[in-house]
């Protein structure tokens, strides 16, 4: 059973995810918040796989919110649900640790998807975010310099994250354990100057073509 937690100040919203959130198979909402601070104090009690958070919350933001909760639960897994598509708020979110970016205005659908990505270790953002965040990196030659600079089997684990598979099936792949897997996504990270797989998945997206 995956465990979820909604953060949002507007109740209508708040109540409108967790209940249909809880429509999907195999997903229980555990804890509603009004705000950042409240998540704070009572989401470590409830241990919830999955965080749907607004960014704009009255106090701390959802952006603070989320790399707080990151250092509480390093495990979380964080969407935001949010009004804003504007870059400078898509990269804060994801440096604060959330593994994915949808609009308030995306369908059911679309939510419903997203929480079984993030289920399988993907990274879901909607279609307009993925495609500024692609659009974002205007210097494609230097990020393909960066991988290019990635040993053989750090592209070949690159190339399977990108491709949405969580570490468990990468290790399975390739033959080795999830401990191997971590250490070398770590040196993925440290080379292409990203802190997520999501920014990992996109900087390596953005020097393929097409």
């Amino acid at each position: 059973m995956t465990k979820i937690a909604v953060v949002e100040d507007n109740q209508t919203i708040r109540e409108s995810l967790a209940d249909y959130a809880q429509t999907q198979e195999n997903v229980r909402c555990v804890s509603t918040c009004a705000t950042g601070e409240e998540a704070l104090k009572t989401l470590p009690r409830y241990a919830p796989d999955i965080v749907l958070m607004d960014i704009q919350l009255p106090g701390i933001s959802g952006i603070e919110c989320c790399a707080q909760l990151k250092q509480l639960m390093p495990s979380v897994q964080i969407i935001m649900v949010t009004v804003y598509e504007d870059t400078e708020r898509i990269y804060s979110a994801l440096r604060a640790g959330a593994c994915g970016y949808l609009l308030k205005r995306c369908q059911p659908e679309e939510l419903a998807a997203a929480i079984r990505e993030v289920q399988e270790g993907g990274a879901p953002m909607s279609r307009e975010i993925a495609r500024k965040v692609i659009a974002s990196f205007q210097e494609p030659s230097a990020a393909a310099a960066q991988v290019e600079d990635l040993s053989p089997r750090e592209r070949e684990i690159l190339a399977l994250l990108a491709e949405g598979h969580p570490n468990k099936h990468i290790a399975d792949r390739l033959g080795v354990t999830d401990g191997t897997v971590r250490w070398h996504l770590r040196h993925v990270y440290n080379k292409l100057h990203v802190r997520s797989r999501t920014e990992a998945a996109l900087k390596f997206r953005s020097t393929k073509p097409g």
